[in-house]
Protein backbone atom coordinates (compact mmCIF):
# COMPACT_ATOMS: atom_id res chain seq x y z
CA UNK A 1 0.00 0.00 0.00
CA UNK A 2 1.59 3.40 -0.92
CA UNK A 3 1.58 6.31 1.44
CA UNK A 4 -0.90 9.19 0.25
CA UNK A 5 1.13 12.07 -1.61
CA UNK A 6 1.41 15.36 0.21
CA UNK A 7 -0.52 17.79 -1.52
CA UNK A 8 1.21 20.47 -3.86
CA UNK A 9 1.47 23.81 -2.18
CA UNK A 10 -1.36 26.03 -3.29
CA UNK A 11 -0.44 28.80 -5.79
CA UNK A 12 -1.89 32.02 -7.05
CA UNK A 13 -4.36 30.23 -9.50
CA UNK A 14 -5.71 28.25 -6.78
CA UNK A 15 -6.18 31.53 -4.92
CA UNK A 16 -8.07 33.63 -7.60
CA UNK A 17 -9.94 30.08 -8.82
CA UNK A 18 -11.23 29.72 -4.88
CA UNK A 19 -12.15 33.82 -4.47
CA UNK A 20 -13.55 33.51 -8.24
CA UNK A 21 -11.44 36.28 -9.47
CA UNK A 22 -8.75 36.68 -12.41
CA UNK A 23 -5.15 35.86 -11.13
CA UNK A 24 -3.89 39.35 -11.63
CA UNK A 25 -6.73 40.45 -9.29
CA UNK A 26 -5.42 38.26 -6.72
CA UNK A 27 -2.21 39.14 -7.10
CA UNK A 28 -2.95 42.96 -6.73
CA UNK A 29 -4.97 41.99 -3.24
CA UNK A 30 -2.35 40.10 -1.91
CA UNK A 31 0.42 42.28 -2.45
CA UNK A 32 -1.21 45.41 -2.04
CA UNK A 33 -0.16 47.24 -5.59
CA UNK A 34 -2.75 48.26 -7.61
CA UNK A 35 -6.43 48.54 -7.96
CA UNK A 36 -8.83 46.08 -6.44
CA UNK A 37 -12.43 46.55 -4.77
CA UNK A 38 -12.81 45.91 -1.18
CA UNK A 39 -15.47 42.99 -1.77
CA UNK A 40 -12.35 41.50 -3.94
CA UNK A 41 -10.20 41.65 -1.27
CA UNK A 42 -12.02 40.40 0.92
CA UNK A 43 -12.36 37.21 -1.24
CA UNK A 44 -9.33 37.06 -1.80
CA UNK A 45 -7.61 37.01 1.51
CA UNK A 46 -10.04 34.49 2.60
CA UNK A 47 -9.25 32.15 -0.38
CA UNK A 48 -5.60 32.96 0.94
CA UNK A 49 -6.28 31.75 4.29
CA UNK A 50 -8.38 28.87 3.85
CA UNK A 51 -6.24 27.54 1.53
CA UNK A 52 -2.72 28.26 4.09
CA UNK A 53 -1.33 30.17 0.74
CA UNK A 54 1.93 31.93 1.14
CA UNK A 55 3.27 33.90 -1.46
CA UNK A 56 7.51 32.35 -2.21
CA UNK A 57 9.70 35.23 -1.15
CA UNK A 58 11.07 35.69 -4.45
CA UNK A 59 8.31 36.26 -5.90
CA UNK A 60 6.78 38.67 -3.47
CA UNK A 61 9.81 40.46 -3.45
CA UNK A 62 9.87 40.66 -7.42
CA UNK A 63 5.97 41.54 -7.47
CA UNK A 64 6.85 44.59 -4.92
CA UNK A 65 10.02 45.90 -7.02
CA UNK A 66 12.26 44.63 -4.13
CA UNK A 67 14.69 42.51 -5.87
CA UNK A 68 16.20 39.38 -5.35
CA UNK A 69 19.39 39.22 -4.13
CA UNK A 70 21.96 41.54 -2.11
CA UNK A 71 25.40 42.48 -4.31
CA UNK A 72 28.13 42.33 -2.27
CA UNK A 73 30.68 44.48 -4.30
CA UNK A 74 34.28 45.35 -3.93
CA UNK A 75 36.08 48.38 -4.61
CA UNK A 76 39.55 47.62 -5.30
CA UNK A 77 42.45 48.24 -7.97
CA UNK A 78 43.60 44.68 -7.49
CA UNK A 79 42.19 41.70 -9.98
CA UNK A 80 42.52 39.18 -7.98
CA UNK A 81 40.68 41.04 -4.79
CA UNK A 82 37.66 37.93 -5.35
CA UNK A 83 40.21 35.24 -4.12
CA UNK A 84 41.14 37.02 -0.57
CA UNK A 85 40.27 35.38 2.09
CA UNK A 86 38.38 38.57 3.93
CA UNK A 87 35.98 38.34 1.02
CA UNK A 88 34.97 34.58 1.56
CA UNK A 89 34.60 35.41 4.95
CA UNK A 90 32.21 38.90 4.02
CA UNK A 91 30.34 36.62 1.45
CA UNK A 92 29.83 33.81 3.55
CA UNK A 93 28.08 36.21 6.42
CA UNK A 94 26.13 38.47 3.98
CA UNK A 95 24.94 35.12 2.71
CA UNK A 96 23.52 33.94 6.10
CA UNK A 97 21.91 37.20 6.55
CA UNK A 98 20.28 36.99 2.87
CA UNK A 99 19.04 33.89 3.32
CA UNK A 100 16.37 34.95 6.23
CA UNK A 101 15.17 36.82 3.93
CA UNK A 102 14.55 34.34 0.89
CA UNK A 103 17.50 36.24 -0.95
CA UNK A 104 20.24 35.15 -3.42
CA UNK A 105 23.76 37.12 -2.85
CA UNK A 106 25.93 37.84 -5.55
CA UNK A 107 29.70 39.30 -6.23
CA UNK A 108 31.45 41.95 -7.73
CA UNK A 109 34.55 43.81 -8.40
CA UNK A 110 34.19 47.16 -8.84
CA UNK A 111 37.01 49.25 -10.54
CA UNK A 112 38.46 51.99 -8.42
CA UNK A 113 36.26 54.27 -11.23
CA UNK A 114 33.35 52.38 -10.23
CA UNK A 115 30.53 54.93 -11.48
CA UNK A 116 29.28 53.01 -14.65
CA UNK A 117 29.01 49.70 -12.51
CA UNK A 118 26.79 51.63 -9.56
CA UNK A 119 24.16 52.81 -11.93
CA UNK A 120 24.43 49.37 -13.85
CA UNK A 121 23.38 47.81 -10.08
CA UNK A 122 21.17 50.96 -9.25
CA UNK A 123 18.76 49.60 -12.79
CA UNK A 124 18.62 46.29 -11.63
CA UNK A 125 15.32 45.20 -10.94
CA UNK A 126 16.79 42.34 -9.31
CA UNK A 127 18.96 43.74 -6.30
CA UNK A 128 17.38 44.11 -3.45
CA UNK A 129 20.34 45.62 -1.63
CA UNK A 130 23.78 46.42 -2.03
CA UNK A 131 26.62 46.60 0.34
CA UNK A 132 29.59 48.16 -0.71
CA UNK A 133 33.60 47.44 0.35
CA UNK A 134 36.03 49.90 -0.09
CA UNK A 135 34.01 52.65 -1.55
CA UNK A 136 35.01 55.89 -0.24
CA UNK A 137 33.10 58.29 -2.81
CA UNK A 138 30.45 60.71 -1.66
CA UNK A 139 28.79 60.47 -4.74
CA UNK A 140 25.96 57.17 -5.13
CA UNK A 141 23.62 57.02 -7.96
CA UNK A 142 19.82 58.46 -6.19
CA UNK A 143 18.18 55.22 -6.76
CA UNK A 144 20.69 53.24 -4.08
CA UNK A 145 19.77 55.62 -1.40
CA UNK A 146 17.46 53.22 1.15
CA UNK A 147 19.65 50.21 0.01
CA UNK A 148 22.77 50.69 0.26
CA UNK A 149 25.35 50.30 3.02
CA UNK A 150 28.92 50.09 2.93
CA UNK A 151 31.87 48.30 4.75
CA UNK A 152 34.53 50.86 5.38
CA UNK A 153 34.72 54.17 5.08
CA UNK A 154 31.70 56.51 5.83
CA UNK A 155 29.78 58.31 2.88
CA UNK A 156 27.21 61.17 4.11
CA UNK A 157 23.97 59.65 4.47
CA UNK A 158 24.10 56.02 4.12
CA UNK A 159 24.49 53.07 6.60
CA UNK A 160 27.99 52.30 7.44
CA UNK A 161 29.85 49.00 9.62
CA UNK A 162 33.32 48.70 10.43
CA UNK A 163 36.13 46.99 12.44
CA UNK A 164 38.05 49.97 15.04
CA UNK A 165 41.22 49.38 13.19
CA UNK A 166 42.57 52.51 14.83
CA UNK A 167 42.46 51.34 18.03
CA UNK A 168 43.38 47.72 17.40
CA UNK A 169 46.80 49.16 15.54
CA UNK A 170 46.99 51.97 17.70
CA UNK A 171 47.12 49.34 20.44
CA UNK A 172 49.98 47.23 19.14
CA UNK A 173 52.09 50.50 17.85
CA UNK A 174 51.75 51.55 22.10
CA UNK A 175 52.76 47.85 23.08
CA UNK A 176 55.84 48.16 20.79
CA UNK A 177 56.74 51.28 22.28
CA UNK A 178 55.82 49.91 25.96
CA UNK A 179 58.51 46.91 25.58
CA UNK A 180 61.14 49.03 24.43
CA UNK A 181 60.98 48.94 21.04
CA UNK A 182 61.80 52.83 19.49
CA UNK A 183 62.46 52.36 15.80
CA UNK A 184 59.18 51.32 14.95
CA UNK A 185 58.16 51.22 10.60
CA UNK A 186 54.98 50.88 9.35
CA UNK A 187 53.28 48.64 6.49
CA UNK A 188 50.10 51.12 5.78
CA UNK A 189 47.30 50.20 3.69
CA UNK A 190 46.79 51.48 0.12
CA UNK A 191 46.24 54.92 -0.55
CA UNK A 192 43.26 55.26 -2.72
CA UNK A 193 41.58 53.54 0.13
CA UNK A 194 39.82 56.01 2.41
CA UNK A 195 39.57 53.22 5.36
CA UNK A 196 43.37 52.69 5.47
CA UNK A 197 43.96 56.27 6.47
CA UNK A 198 42.63 55.32 10.27
CA UNK A 199 45.55 52.61 11.35
CA UNK A 200 47.95 54.93 9.55
CA UNK A 201 46.49 58.05 11.80
CA UNK A 202 46.79 55.96 14.70
CA UNK A 203 50.37 55.18 14.23
CA UNK A 204 51.61 58.46 13.38
CA UNK A 205 49.91 59.61 16.82
CA UNK A 206 51.55 56.91 18.97
CA UNK A 207 54.86 58.17 17.03
CA UNK A 208 54.38 61.85 18.02
CA UNK A 209 53.10 60.72 21.09
CA UNK A 210 56.47 59.31 21.93
CA UNK A 211 58.53 61.33 20.50
CA UNK A 212 59.89 58.88 18.26
CA UNK A 213 60.17 59.59 14.03
CA UNK A 214 57.58 58.06 11.56
CA UNK A 215 58.78 55.07 9.12
CA UNK A 216 56.09 54.60 6.25
CA UNK A 217 56.45 52.03 3.80
CA UNK A 218 53.08 51.53 1.20
CA UNK A 219 51.58 48.54 1.33
CA UNK A 220 48.39 46.15 -0.48
CA UNK A 221 47.29 44.20 2.05
CA UNK A 222 49.25 40.90 0.58
CA UNK A 223 51.83 38.93 1.36
CA UNK A 224 53.86 39.59 -1.65
CA UNK A 225 53.99 43.43 -0.75
CA UNK A 226 54.80 42.21 2.32
CA UNK A 227 58.24 41.06 0.97
CA UNK A 228 58.92 43.99 -0.76
CA UNK A 229 57.82 46.20 1.81
CA UNK A 230 60.42 44.64 4.57
CA UNK A 231 63.20 44.57 1.98
CA UNK A 232 62.67 48.34 1.67
CA UNK A 233 62.47 48.98 5.46
CA UNK A 234 65.77 47.35 5.94
CA UNK A 235 67.06 49.10 2.95
CA UNK A 236 66.14 52.42 4.33
CA UNK A 237 66.84 52.39 8.03
CA UNK A 238 68.92 49.30 8.80
CA UNK A 239 68.30 49.98 12.44
CA UNK A 240 64.86 49.20 12.67
CA UNK A 241 63.90 47.55 15.59
CA UNK A 242 59.57 46.62 14.76
CA UNK A 243 57.37 46.84 12.39
CA UNK A 244 53.94 47.13 12.54
CA UNK A 245 51.74 45.53 9.57
CA UNK A 246 48.02 46.84 9.18
CA UNK A 247 46.92 42.96 7.79
CA UNK A 248 48.35 39.62 8.88
CA UNK A 249 48.98 38.73 4.98
CA UNK A 250 51.57 41.74 4.78
CA UNK A 251 52.35 40.74 8.08
CA UNK A 252 53.08 37.17 7.36
CA UNK A 253 55.02 38.33 3.91
CA UNK A 254 57.55 40.54 6.25
CA UNK A 255 57.95 37.59 8.41
CA UNK A 256 58.89 35.56 5.09
CA UNK A 257 61.38 38.20 4.30
CA UNK A 258 62.86 38.43 7.89
CA UNK A 259 63.51 34.46 7.98
CA UNK A 260 65.04 34.43 4.55
CA UNK A 261 67.47 37.04 5.69
CA UNK A 262 68.43 35.07 8.96
CA UNK A 263 66.20 38.07 10.89
CA UNK A 264 65.43 37.19 14.15
CA UNK A 265 61.43 37.62 15.08
CA UNK A 266 61.01 39.29 17.81
CA UNK A 267 64.87 39.40 19.01
CA UNK A 268 66.03 41.71 16.22
CA UNK A 269 63.02 42.92 14.91
CA UNK A 270 59.22 42.51 16.44
CA UNK A 271 56.13 42.26 14.19
CA UNK A 272 52.56 42.77 14.27
CA UNK A 273 49.85 41.78 11.99
CA UNK A 274 45.61 43.08 11.83
CA UNK A 275 42.99 40.67 11.32
CA UNK A 276 43.90 37.65 13.52
CA UNK A 277 43.15 35.22 10.59
CA UNK A 278 43.68 31.19 12.03
CA UNK A 279 47.21 31.41 10.36
CA UNK A 280 48.23 34.13 12.17
CA UNK A 281 48.37 31.49 15.58
CA UNK A 282 49.80 28.72 13.32
CA UNK A 283 53.00 30.39 12.18
CA UNK A 284 56.68 30.39 13.79
CA UNK A 285 57.08 32.62 15.94
CA UNK A 286 52.73 32.65 16.75
CA UNK A 287 51.99 36.43 15.46
CA UNK A 288 51.01 39.19 17.34
CA UNK A 289 47.58 41.11 15.75
CA UNK A 290 44.43 42.66 16.86
CA UNK A 291 40.67 40.89 16.42
CA UNK A 292 39.29 41.96 12.93
CA UNK A 293 34.58 40.56 13.60
CA UNK A 294 34.91 40.42 9.43
CA UNK A 295 31.54 38.05 10.11
CA UNK A 296 29.65 40.80 12.39
CA UNK A 297 30.75 43.67 10.16
CA UNK A 298 29.32 42.08 7.04
CA UNK A 299 25.73 40.84 8.45
CA UNK A 300 26.04 43.90 10.47
CA UNK A 301 26.17 46.02 7.26
CA UNK A 302 23.66 43.64 5.03
CA UNK A 303 21.18 44.30 8.12
CA UNK A 304 21.05 47.75 7.37
CA UNK A 305 20.76 47.50 3.64
CA UNK A 306 18.13 45.73 3.42
CA UNK A 307 16.13 48.07 6.56
CA UNK A 308 17.11 51.39 4.89
CA UNK A 309 18.65 52.49 8.04
CA UNK A 310 21.50 54.81 7.84
CA UNK A 311 23.17 53.94 11.25
CA UNK A 312 26.76 53.13 11.70
CA UNK A 313 28.23 49.83 13.42
CA UNK A 314 31.80 50.57 14.69
CA UNK A 315 32.91 46.67 15.92
CA UNK A 316 35.93 46.90 18.35
CA UNK A 317 39.59 45.90 17.87
CA UNK A 318 41.51 44.16 20.65
CA UNK A 319 45.33 43.13 20.47
CA UNK A 320 45.91 39.66 20.86
CA UNK A 321 49.85 39.57 22.03
CA UNK A 322 51.57 36.62 20.67
CA UNK A 323 55.49 35.40 20.13
CA UNK A 324 56.34 37.87 17.59
CA UNK A 325 56.14 41.01 19.44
Amino acid sequence: MTSPQRPDRPGLTDVARRAGVSVATASRALSGAGPVSAAARREVLAAAGELGYRPHPVARSLARGGGTRIVLAFRDARASILEDPFVARATAAVATVADTCGLGVSLRRLPLDGRAALDELAADRGVAAVVLAGHDRSALPAALHGRVATIGAAVPGVARADVDSAAGVGALAGHLYATGRRRIALVRGPRWLAAARAPLDAYVSVMRAAGLPARIVPGDFTARRGRAAASEILRRWPDTDAIVAVTDATALGVLQFLAARGVRVPADIALTGFDDIPLAAAVCPALSTATHPVEEVAAAAARAALSGRADDSVFPSRPVLRESA
